[in-house]
């Protein structure tokens, strides 16, 4: 009879008895694959719904936007291919009520055929209308409504326009969903938006054409051919449904590798409670594995009885896991309807179910062959005295060659199957280098323990011995815990940095107000006023032109191999500026500033990161659309911008002359008392209905609320780690309980305590979640201050609170799992068990 089919005898037998030994890994793995399933099919589910509702979230089957007005000839070309054609023009304007309350809206303005695709709901029901005594309607989004206090029927002024409040805006079938952080909607006619005078040359706007295609057209095709045209030029950006949202599916594609190694640390450290979990049952197996090795049965027929009831367990954990992973997929496109760009396609997607369950496969297999491993090899008679004195047998170089290759094949999935696989990589490099950090950190605990010089107290001696005995689980504790805190800690540390930059540091440093669209002949009655205002202690004023990336270096835009994080600066238009000097405050990294009275060929300066990102610097040659207008500018020096003080600063600084002649707005930054806010914002947009002012404090008020959402979903992630690594810890206080009845009954059998033995074991679970506890806390300080400094590019600063919390939650958490252990130790009857043994 083969190894295998002894093996596969053997290993239904012992199924027959059950599988208590293996709850923990059935536990781990179930846990960690539902994460991963559920945020893989979530996703699925999302890029299904974006694919299916595309062309209504573009408006139609092909969209184009410019900065400028399209010729009468696009429309033309549009409606010759049998296409319905729909205009928009999007921007930034005030919305004042009658009692002068007013607020920042984002202004749409479409014409009849709006919308093509979909449904514009309204409360009131009904559509848009003509609103009211001779006036144009507007609708709005509910919170203007609310900040403004308006009724159906109530005057509101936009620009230089009087409009009739409809009502509000229920569902938009273009848009979608979320945050906004300058500004909520607001839609009116198109034919009323020239009598608000809100457009003036250079202003901020952005046109829209949005086109239907008859049935069986190429959507494809027909946006290509237009973006081809004699009649476009480099300024126009030219989407077809299947580009919908770009930006969307860069977010979730982010979101997803996010979540998604996140569940794979819930998973990886789960991986160390399978470990744990089938050695605590080959334990419990070890009379049983040691006597049939004494009885000649083959060491090959022992490793694939307890390999195919382990594997057995885990397809059966797996399948739990999947099954719970499809069900929080449910449940959380329930939860977060409000807060997905679009409504999740529910359904079967195997792939990410595929996906998640390789990974439960892996996970079980670089965790389990190692003990079963060592099983195999050991003699009988060395087994049956390993319960007492733990061998240091290794197994034989073939199985360790697969643990290895299965560790490298769950490593090649995670980087492989990420959004972006350098990061996925260095998540993989850092979770090997926590692993090894708290077995450093263990080893060390141990050592110290061993060195203590002993202690006339009994209750501490015993409890710094058990810290370094035989078959100790210090090191399991340690890591189980410490990984999890490490994630909670370093999520808390690096949101309270944001935290405190959005509600501290940037207010503080932070203009009260911008305003834009700002026309070349208010400029200088516009300082006048601003400055006219009680408590205005500052008023700056630049130019400000939109350009479009067109080349760089003679690339065209959509070709350049810039960096991921420098990338979306070649998307949609720029702000761009002209100075004869730089800002205050700069600092030039590369080349040199023009001189003051420079009047020669355009020239640029250029934001270092984007220079890098790009492989530009001085010398090279950036070629920008502004106004339909193709002008090459070259590169003469790169800028460290300091962005943190939200004052005027552009990523391109361009050379006067040229660009001089351009019709441009300008945009300015007040800064002033907060108690004169309203007040400000009041007199400059009364005397430049044109204008309009955001105001700072808002939209970082904003920006907090946001930042609290994404601090929960992070925080639950974390959460998912913790709750995984809990279950470990539990999973070796169990693994431990047999020695430790053991040896409270020894104990009390030779005259200890109850309060004695409590109290041992309370120094030694004390111990342990101290040093786990200073340990995480040191660790997710590092990872924090890494992110803060070099990805998110931000000042850090120590938070000794949440480090604290941190160290206390870590020793309660283990004093109580510790002090639950020992009640159970301590319960047990000392004749039976001396009996047995």
């Amino acid at each position: 009879m083969s190894d295998l089919s002894m093996g596969w005898r053997l290993a239904r037998r012992e199924l027959r008895g059950g599988v208590r030994g293996l709850r923990i890994v059935l536990a781990c793995l179930a846990l960690g694959v539902a994460a991963i399933a559920a945020v893989g099919t979530l996703r699925a589910a999302i890029d299904a719904g974006l694919s299916a509702d595309g062309a209504r979230l573009l408006g139609g089957d092909l969209a184009a936007a410019n900065s400028r007005p399209f010729p009468p000839e696009a429309r033309a070309w549009l409606e010759a291919r049998g296409a319905r054609v729909a205009d928009q023009v999007s921007m930034r304007a005030m919305a004042v009520a009658p009692g002068g309350e007013r607020t920042l809206v984002e202004l749409k303005a479409t014409d009849q055929a709006y919308p093509l695709l979909g449904e514009l709901q309204l409360d009131p029901p009904g559509p848009l209308g003509a609103g009211a005594g001779g006036r144009p309607p507007v609708a709005m989004d509910p919170l203007v409504a609310e900040r403004l206090n308006l009724r159906p029927g109530d005057e509101v002024r936009i620009g230089e326009e009087r409009f009739a409040y409809r009502g509000a805006v229920v569902s938009e079938p273009d848009k979608v969903a979320g945050p906004a952080v300058l500004g909520p909607r607001a839609i009116i006619p198109l034919s009323a938006l020239e009598a608000t005078r809100l457009i003036q040359p250079g202003s901020l706007v952005t046109y829209e054409i949005r086109a239907a295609l008859p049935p069986g057209a190429n959507a494809r095709a027909v946006s290509d051919a237009l973006r081809a045209a004699p009649f476009a030029d480099g300024g126009w950006r030219v989407r077809d449904a299947s580009q919908g949202q770009p930006g969307v599916n860069r977010f979730l594609d982010q979101a997803a590798s996010f979540f998604t190694l996140a569940g794979l640390t819930a998973l990886l450290v789960g991986g160390i409670g399978v470990a744990t979990g089938v050695r605590s049952w080959l334990e419990q197996r070890g009379r049983t594995i040691a006597t049939l090795r004494c009885l000649g049965a083959p060491a090959g027929a022992i490793f694939a009885t307890y390999l195919i009831q382990v594997m057995a367990l885990a397809g059966l954990g797996i399948a739990i896991g999947l099954a719970a992973g499809y069900g929080l997929t449910l449940a959380g496109a329930s939860l977060l309807a409000d807060a997905l760009p679009v409504p999740p396609r529910l359904g079967f997607y195997p792939l990410p179910l595929l996906l998640a369950a390789a990974y439960g496969v892996l996970t079980a297999l670089a965790f389990a062959l190692w003990p079963l491993g060592r099983a195999r090899d050991i003699p009988g008679a060395a087994l049956f005295r390993d319960s007492v004195q733990p061998g240091a047998a290794r197994p034989r170089p073939g199985l360790i060659l697969a643990n290895a290759a299965a560790v490298a094949v769950l490593v090649a999935l995670v980087v492989f199957t990420a959004e972006r696989p350098l990061f996925a990589l260095s998540f993989c490099g850092a979770a090997l280098g926590t692993l090894a950090l708290f077995r450093v950190a263990a080893a060390g605990l141990q050592a110290v323990a061993r060195r203590i010089p002993a202690y006339r107290r009994p209750s501490l001696r015993l409890g710094l011995a058990n810290l370094h005995r035989p078959g100790a689980p210090t090191s399991l504790m340690l890591v189980s815990l410490g990984i999890g805190l490490t994630t909670l800690a370093a999520i808390a540390l690096i949101q309270g940095n944001l935290r405190a930059q959005i509600t501290e540091s940037l207010p503080e440093a932070a203009p009260s107000f911008y305003f834009i669209d700002i026309q070349s002949d208010q400029a200088a009655r516009f300082d006048e006023v601003a400055r006219g205002v009680p408590g205005v202690t500052e008023v700056r004023r630049v130019p400000s032109l939109r350009a479009r990336i067109v080349s760089v270096n003679g690339v065209p835009a959509e070709g350049v191999q810039a960096t991921e994080e420098t990338r979306w600066a070649l998307r949609g238009d720029r702000g761009l500026t002209y100075s004869a000097a730089p800002p205050d405050g700069t600092r030039i990294v590369q080349g040199q500033w023009w001189a003051p009275d420079y009047r020669g060929e355009p020239l640029v300066s250029l934001d270092d990161n984007l220079a890098r990102g790009w492989g530009a610097g001085p010398g090279s040659t950036i070629v920008v659309n502004v106004l339909g207008r193709d002008i090459p500018l070259r590169v003469t020096s790169t800028r460290d911008i300091q962005w943190r003080g939200l004052g005027l600063n552009f990523t391109m600084i361009a050379s006067p002359g040229l660009l001089e002649a351009a019709p441009h707005t300008h945009i300015a930054t007040v800064r002033g008392e907060e108690a004169r806010d309203a007040q400000l914002l009041r007199v400059v947009t009364d005397a430049f209905p044109n204008v309009t002012g955001i105001r700072v404090r808002d939209a970082l008020d904003a920006l907090a609320a946001l930042l609290t959402r994404l601090g929960s979903a992070l925080t639950s992630t974390a959460g998912l780690t913790l709750l995984s690594g809990l279950l470990v810890l539990a999973g070796a206080v169990a693994a431990g309980q047999r020695r430790r009845i053991r040896d409270a009954v020894v104990l009390k059998t030779l005259g200890a305590t109850r309060s004695q033995i409590r109290r041992a074991w309370l120094v030694e679970f004390g111990l342990l979640g101290l040093v786990a506890g200073l340990v995480a806390a040191a660790a997710g300080t590092a990872a924090s201050w890494g992110v803060t400094r070099f990805v998110m590019r931000t000042d850090w600063v120590f938070l000794p609170g949440t480090l604290a919390a941190t160290i206390l939650f870590c020793v309660v958490l283990t004093l109580g799992m510790g002090y639950a252990g020992t009640a159970l130790a301590l319960r047990a009857k000392a004749a039976p068990l001396l009996r047995n043994e």
